[in-house]
C-alpha cells in the first residue's frame, strides 16, 4: 500500500506499520513527516514512529534526551523540530517504510 499512497494520512487516522499487529494513531504532520503513535500499557505511556514520506522510512527522534510524544502538544512541537532542521530521524533505528493498512475516522 505505501507506494500507492498519493494523499498523506490525517490526524486522528490509524495506520498499520510493517506486520506489527496494533496500529499507530497519527497525531500531527506535513507532506514530509508523519508522527504517530500507540499505547504501550505496560510503561502507561506511547510507542511512537516518524515517518519520512520523502525518504520512504521510518524511524525515532535522534535527540538523546526524549521530549516526549504523549500529547498532541509534544507531537506538534517534534514536528517543528524536525521541520527548523533541530532534530532529524534516527540513522541508527531507522527501517524501510511499509504502510500495511489505513483506516480513516
Amino acid at each position: 500500500m505505501s507506494k500507492e499512497l498519493t494523499d498523506y494520512p490525517r490526524k486522528g487516522e490509524r495506520i498499520w506499520l510493517d506486520d506489527e499487529k496494533r496500529p499507530y494513531k497519527v497525531r500531527t504532520g506535513n507532506k514530509r513527516y508523519t508522527i504517530c503513535t500507540k499505547p504501550y500499557n505496560p510503561k502507561k505511556t506511547v510507542i511512537y514512529s516518524i515517518i519520512d514520506w520523502a525518504e520512504r522510512k521510518r524511524s525515532t527522534e535522534n535527540l538523546i534526551l526524549c521530549m516526549g510524544f504523549e500529547t498532541d502538544e509534544q507531537c506538534e512541537e517534534a514536528l517543528q523540530r524536525l521541520i527548523n532542521g533541530e532534530s532529524e530521524l534516527s540513522r541508527r533505528n531507522q527501517i524501510d517504510l511499509f504502510v500495511r493498512r489505513r483506516e480513516t475516522k
